[in-house]
């Protein structure tokens, strides 16, 4: 039986066909969208599962802390570092507030969404796991859900399995479900596949999870942009983001996990910030948050990303959701028409809170070549296998090509990107 997501509410025809476009009030904002590609051609970009553009508010707080209140957070009693930690710290209120934490305490910042993965493993992990417990996670995966829960289980002789997939690509209920047991202490997933784009049904999953005695991560780079996200209705231990996927600077993500689990993890990394009190031959750890920051932080990216949110706020992530619906329709049909394509994942019709993207393989040709000629026209997507390689041996193929969707995407621009795309293939094909 395939699990369905319960969140966020599906909008009926009526209300997702009315979606505001999106596209045409928020482009102005994005300065690198307005520049021109080859032989004059406008640029089009279709990989925002890979990165996010950045609006011009994010650039304006960035280049405002760098002008006016560049100085070390937390430690220093002048003005300059008074200002610089009531923009850093007003950051995480910002990010507890996205995703519904109880408090600020509960927010940790990092590097990004991989850090995150690293520290509950390393932290979390390294404290709870034996020989013979089990991590469930799931073929879907990318590699910063695979690879830090491979090396725990190096380290503990903790074991991994993985959760498998519908034919329709989807998160394989039945499956989970006989994978749970008392030995399961773990179950971390993504929320909306990179590559699939499906999204899974957290909310059913927590339970099941919880009813086991395991706790739950969830893996929100692909989802905390697109639609809202609340750790509370999703039921979630752990939640990871990342900025750049967020609208945000590069270098900077955070982890959410609840207080009392923070209270009692380990810190990560150790040296400034993270300690009380420090003696030759012991130390003492800062309160929550600051335990797991060690070190001089991303100050201005902090500050970039709490800007970002701002604006993601602003929109309303109901309406971006919404909107992005509509697009990924349009993908979805376009894609559909043109002979060979073959697209990963569950359609639109068959799970409507799917992600924005499609991932494709084109019958006889190489991603990569499809890639670099759409590169040729001005259209910018990805190919190969996106950071999710087991996924892809699953089907039997070396890569794919994806194009990924924003709320700043046009549908001029999908239509545009399917033309070229149409005459990629024909291209290949008559020259291979």
């Amino acid at each position: 039986m395939t699990m369905t997501a319960a969140s966020p509410p599906t909008p009926g025809a009526d209300a997702v066909a009315a979606a505001p476009d999106l596209a045409a009030l928020t482009r102005a904002d994005f300065p690198l969208l307005a520049q021109t590609a080859c032989l004059g051609q406008p640029l089009i970009y279709l990989d925002h599962a890979a990165t996010s553009q950045k609006p011009r508010q994010v650039l304006a707080a960035l280049q405002h802390y760098y002008d006016h209140d560049n100085a070390n957070v937390h430690r220093g009693a002048h003005q300059l570092s008074a200002r610089a930690t009531e923009g850093f710290e007003g950051a995480r209120a910002k990010t507890a507030a996205f995703v519904g934490a109880a408090s600020p305490r509960e927010i940790v910042f990092t590097r990004n969404a991989s850090e995150a993965i690293n520290l509950v493993a390393r932290s979390w992990g390294e404290a709870n796991l034996r020989p013979g417990d089990e991590v469930l996670l799931t073929v879907m995966e990318h590699h910063s859900n695979l690879v830090p829960w491979q090396l725990l289980a190096a380290r503990t002789g903790c074991v991994l399995r993985h959760v498998g997939l519908t034919d329709t690509g989807e998160l394989d209920g039945d499956d989970l479900r006989r994978q749970l047991s008392e030995r399961t202490k773990l179950v971390s997933l993504v929320q909306v596949s990179n590559t699939l784009g499906c999204l899974n049904p957290i909310a059913q999953i927590a339970p099941l999870a919880h009813a086991a005695g395991a706790l739950l991560l969830v893996d929100a780079c692909q989802s905390l942009a697109h639609l809202p996200v609340d750790v509370t209705t999703l039921g979630a231990d752990f939640l990871v983001g990342s900025s750049h996927k967020l609208c945000g600077p590069t270098g900077m993500g955070f982890l959410w996990a609840r207080e009392a689990l923070l209270e009692a993890m380990p810190p990560f990394l150790g040296g400034g910030e993270m300690i009380q009190d420090v003696y030759l031959d012991h130390s003492s750890w800062a309160e929550l948050p600051h335990k797991f920051e060690a070190g001089t932080p991303a100050i201005g990216e902090a500050i970039g990303m709490g800007a970002a949110l701002d604006y993601l706020n602003a929109l309303g992530l109901e309406r971006i959701h919404a909107w992005e619906q509509v697009l990924t329709r349009q993908l979805f049909d376009r894609l559909r028409a043109i002979e060979g394509v073959r697209i990963l994942g569950p359609t639109p019709e068959q799970q409507p809170d799917r992600g924005a993207l499609a991932a494709f393989t084109v019958d006889g040709l190489h991603a990569n070549d499809i890639a670099a000629l759409l590169d040729s026209a001005g259209i910018c997507i990805r190919s190969g296998h996106h950071c999710t390689q087991p996924l892809h041996r699953l089907y039997g193929i070396p890569g794919s090509a994806r194009a990924s969707l924003s709320f700043t995407t046009s549908p001029a621009e999908i239509d545009r990107f399917a033309e070229e795309l149409e005459g990629t293939i024909t291209f290949l094909r008559e020259h291979s």
